[in-house]
C-alpha cells in the first residue's frame, strides 16, 4: 500500500511519502514514491506515485524520455502546472490501456494515481491530484493539501493543523505526524519516509530528508507526539456524572478505625 501527501502553502510546498509497496507475511518491498524533475533556474516538479508499480515506473520513464529527447510535449515545454497535470494524465491513461485486456483477465489492476506539484519560473505554486482516468483536481483555500493511497488515518491531523499560512517547518512536521499516524494503524505503510520542502521562487530542491524507522529525529518526533496527545486526552473536561460520582465516593469513605467504632456501637 501507499500513503503520500502534498501541501500547498503561501511560503512553498511540502511533499511526504512512505516507501512500502508490499507487506506480505514473508516479504516487505520498498520503492521510492517521490520523484523530482527540474530545469535549473526555470522550473521544478515533484511527483508522488501510488498504485500499480509497473504503471508508475513506465510513466516515469516516459516523462524522462520526453524531456531528454526534446519531445514536443514534455515537462520542459508546458507553460502551466495544469498543462503538466493534463499531460501526465494522458501518459498514465495510455500506459494503463496498453495492458488493460491482459491484466483484467488476470484480475490485476493497472491503475496508478499521482500527485504533481511545483513551480514554473515565477508562476504560482500548485499541486494536482491526477486520477487513473487522466482527469485531475487541485487544492482550495479550505483544503490546501492532497493525499493518495491509505489517506484516512493521516487526514484528521491535517484537517486540524494545516492552513495556507502554516509555516513550512510546521507543515513538514504535520506531514510526518500524518504518515506516522497511518503507520500506527496500517502495516502496509512503512519507512523509509521521504520529505521534501520547496521554498517559493527558489526553483531548487534544498530541503530533503529520507528517514529510516530508527532515525533519531523521527523517533523523537514520534515520542513527543505520543506523549503530548496522551496528555491532551487526559486534560479533556470531565462529564458531569463523573464529577458527581467522585463527590459521592469522597463523601462515603470511612476509615478502618471509624468502621470498627461504628460496629461496636451497633452491638
Amino acid at each position: 500500500m501507499t500513503y503520500c501527501v502534498a501541501i500547498a502553502l503561501d511560503e512553498g510546498l511540502v511533499f511526504a511519502s512512505d516507501s512500502r509497496t508490499n507487506a506480505g507475511a514473508d516479504q516487505i518491498s520498498t520503492y521510492s514514491k517521490m520523484h523530482t524533475f527540474d530545469t535549473e533556474g526555470e522550473r521544478v516538479f515533484v511527483l508522488l506515485a501510488a498504485g500499480n508499480l509497473a504503471t508508475t515506473q513506465a510513466v516515469l520513464n516516459q516523462l524522462k524520455r520526453d524531456m531528454d529527447d526534446g519531445a514536443g510535449e514534455s515537462l520542459n515545454t508546458v507553460q502551466h502546472l495544469s498543462e503538466a497535470a493534463a499531460y501526465l494524465g494522458r501518459l498514465n491513461r495510455e500506459e494503463q490501456e496498453k495492458h488493460t485486456g491482459a491484466l483484467s483477465r488476470a484480475e490485476f489492476n493497472p491503475d496508478a494515481t499521482f500527485i504533481l506539484g511545483g513551480q514554473i519560473e515565477k508562476g504560482p505554486l500548485e499541486i494536482f491530484l491526477v486520477y487513473p482516468q487522466g482527469n485531475y483536481i487541485t487544492t482550495s483555500p479550505h483544503t490546501p493539501f492532497l493525499q493518495i493511497g491509505e489517506s484516512k488515518y493521516g487526514k484528521p491531523v491535517l484537517d486540524r493543523i494545516i492552513t495556507p499560512s502554516t509555516p513550512l517547518g510546521d507543515a513538514a512536521r504535520c506531514a510526518l505526524v500524518s504518515i506516522d499516524s497511518t503507520m500506527q494503524s496500517n502495516v502496509t505503510v512503512g519507512p523509509p519516509i521521504e520529505v521534501l520542502v520547496y521554498e517559493k521562487d527558489s526553483l531548487a530542491f534544498e530541503h530533503y530528508l529520507c528517514l529510516e524507522n530508527d532515525d533519531a529525529y523521527l523517533q523523537t518526533l514520534k515520542r513527543a507526539w505520543d506523549e503530548n496527545i496522551r496528555k491532551a486526552f487526559q486534560d479533556l473536561p470531565r462529564f458531569d456524572w463523573e464529577s458527581a460520582r467522585d463527590r459521592k465516593r469522597r463523601g462515603t469513605q470511612v476509615s478502618g478505625r471509624k468502621k470498627a467504632a461504628r460496629k461496636k456501637r451497633e452491638k
